[in-house]
């Protein structure tokens, strides 16, 4: 009799455990869509995968460079990346090939758009400078031109970049914008 009760009780038991995980039910900022975002897609960036055509064993000479390069309406400037799980990640990814990521200005303060993929997260309080590139929830990109203060994954920061003028010179301006992301050579 106990090895029939005990069978259903593990069987639920075994069912819940996927509702338990804590990685994506702890929201790490508000839940409000930012501007150009849908409630069913995330958000309104998107990502476009370039096939790399390198040789493939210069992969490992990618990943080894700790530098982003970023480029805007044809003109290109770099970032040193964290070390972190999260961008090691994206080394990964970008190994593969270049990123495209369409952003948009949120709050006077940056651009962020989605990746189109999840990146680890090790979000920590942090208060943001000109020229900080985060990782908001796992995957979205965030480039500030401005301050603010949340639970962020740093991803990288920008080269010589110390005020908002110099940032918003190097994103174009104010308005949308596609960033293509790329492992400097």
């Amino acid at each position: 009799m106990k090895k029939v009760l005990l069978f259903p009780f593990l069987f639920f038991a075994c069912m819940a455990l996927p509702a338990c995980n804590p990685s994506d039910d702890t929201p790490s900022a508000p839940e409000a869509n930012l501007p150009g975002q849908s409630e069913n897609t995330g958000g309104s960036g998107n990502s476009e995968e370039n096939e790399n055509p390198e040789n493939p064993d210069n992969d490992d000479a990618l990943m080894e460079n700790n530098t982003l390069t970023l480029t805007v309406n044809d003109r290109s400037f770099t970032a040193t990346l964290a070390d972190n799980s999260a961008t090691e990640a994206l080394k990964e990814r970008l190994a593969q090939g270049t990123l495209e990521v369409r952003v948009d200005d949120y709050g006077d303060m940056e651009k962020v758009g989605s990746l189109g993929f999840s990146l680890p997260r090790t979000d920590r309080q942090t208060t943001t400078v000109p020229g900080d590139i985060m990782l908001y929830q796992g995957s979205s990109l965030v480039i500030f031109y401005g301050s603010n203060s949340w639970a962020y994954t740093p991803l990288a920061k920008v080269d010589g970049v110390s005020t908002r003028e110099e940032m918003l010179e190097l994103l174009g301006g104010k308005g949308s914008v596609t960033l293509t992301l790329s492992l400097a050579e």
